[in-house]
């Protein structure tokens, strides 16, 4: 849905974008990469208005301190 702007399970066009963020106590859509909350990476959903599917995706940017913290597992 990021790339094609259509939603994959019924084909509708009608996609929003809610940003992640990093809010108090850890709340917020993100991942805590570090001991505190200013080493969050935000992820951004994706929605599909017609049929409720959604998609996350982290910034291309954020990929190494997500791969680098210590709360990976491979």
């Amino acid at each position: 849905m990021k790339h094609t702007k259509l939603c994959p399970k019924c084909g509708s066009n009608d996609i929003i974008r809610v940003d992640g963020y990093a809010g108090p106590y850890g709340s917020g859509n993100n991942i805590i990469v570090g001991k505190t909350i200013f080493a969050a990476v935000n992820v951004n959903r994706y929605i599909c208005c017609s049929c409720g599917f959604t998609e996350e995706w982290i910034d291309k940017e954020d990929i190494e301190k997500v791969k680098n913290s210590k709360k990976a597992k491979r």
